[in-house]
């Protein structure tokens, strides 16, 4: 390749890669307008910059913003920017014989400044309640930001109020809030928010700390002392209040049969073998005796018997009829009935 095509080649290179710089304007604050050029780099070469609205005339610019001693932005102030960024503004680049024009609409690009003096306080409806005072006094909106013990943000947006509530917060927690504000809808909806505020701390001591936070450790002390004092408390009354269990036995309800006196009576070992029933008691032989002489028995037709008990070995003699005892399997002589003394008792009568 000969030598005046690689320079040729060279030349329209660095023309593609040449690009004019490109002019971004903002209107902060309704105050003044900020332009600046340096988004794709700085440029190589010291720009004078003028601006205007609609078809006045340009002005030069009042303040530059420069980095290394070359011109990078520029902040011009108008009067009554809340009406005029409506209209078309327009801006220039000179370098020499190079100018570069281009036309903004800045309805849609304002950047406000974020509110400030953010206060806590803690009503008596038990609510929290933040408070901040507007740079802006109307044809605003806010956003706020909070969030519990370093948890994610959870967002609202408050439209003009500048007072937020938080419901029955915890005395627990620790609260932070942050607010941001930007023009509403109804005076041409800016595309950006205003940087956020200082944020804002609220803690169970109602105190307001700014980007500080202080670690809640007395909840663990406190729990510890606490179940510390109750087991010395249950301790000391155990040894002066000693609770005795005597046991009471039940006490049968009487019946009205009652059928063995066992079941009601508490006794000893040896008073209880009385109480057992004893059948092998001594028998009582009976005998029969016929004291009557012959004539006496001729006389009553040996029909009559006399009977005599002998109360010492327990025997009794009854009258016993002929015809039973010839009829009887038995000896008629002797007949033996054992009885119980009772029933002695009750035949000898």
């Amino acid at each position: 390749m000969s030598p005046g095509l690689l320079l040729l080649l060279l030349c329209l290179a660095g023309c593609v890669l040449a690009k004019d710089p490109d002019v971004d304007c903002l209107v902060v604050h309704l105050k003044y307008v900020s332009c600046s050029w340096n988004k794709q780099g700085p440029p190589e070469v010291n720009y004078t910059f003028q601006s205007s609205f609609s078809t006045n005339t340009p002005i030069d610019c009042a303040t530059y913003m420069s980095e290394n001693n070359i011109n990078v932005g520029c902040n011009q102030s108008y009067e009554d920017l809340k009406s005029t960024r409506f209209s078309e503004f327009t801006t220039i680049l000179r370098h020499g014989n190079q100018s570069i024009t281009k036309v903004h609409h800045l309805k849609n690009k304002v950047l406000l400044e974020p509110p400030v003096n953010l206060t806590v306080k803690n009503g008596s409806d038990f609510n929290l309640w933040f408070y901040w005072n507007q740079t802006t006094l109307n044809c605003f909106e806010n956003e706020v930001r909070y969030r519990i013990n370093n948890n994610n943000w959870e967002y609202n947006t408050i439209n003009s109020r500048r007072h937020f509530c938080i419901n029955l917060p915890s005395s627990r927690s620790r609260y932070e809030l942050q607010v941001r504000s930007r023009i509403e809808n109804s005076c041409g909806q800016s595309e950006f928010w205003s940087p956020w505020s200082d944020p804002v701390v609220w803690r169970s001591n109602n105190s307001t700390d700014i980007n500080q936070m202080t670690p809640a450790v007395w909840s663990p002390v406190l729990y510890t002392v606490g179940a510390f004092i109750f087991i010395i408390l249950v301790l000391a009354l155990l040894h002066h209040e000693r609770v005795r269990i005597i046991p009471i036995t039940v006490v049968p309800k009487p019946s009205p049969l009652v059928t063995n006196i066992e079941d009601c009576l508490q006794y000893s070992k040896g008073l209880k073998g009385n109480f057992k029933a004893f059948y092998n008691e001594p028998a009582c032989p009976v005998r029969e005796y016929c004291p009557v002489s012959q004539s006496d028995s001729e006389s009553s037709g040996g029909s009559s018997l006399s009977v005599t008990t002998d109360q010492t070995d327990c025997s009794v003699s009854m009258p016993v009829d002929k015809s039973d005892a010839e009829s009887s399997p038995r000896s008629s002589s002797t007949s033996a009935i054992l009885v119980s003394p009772q029933e002695d008792q009750f035949a000898s009568v």
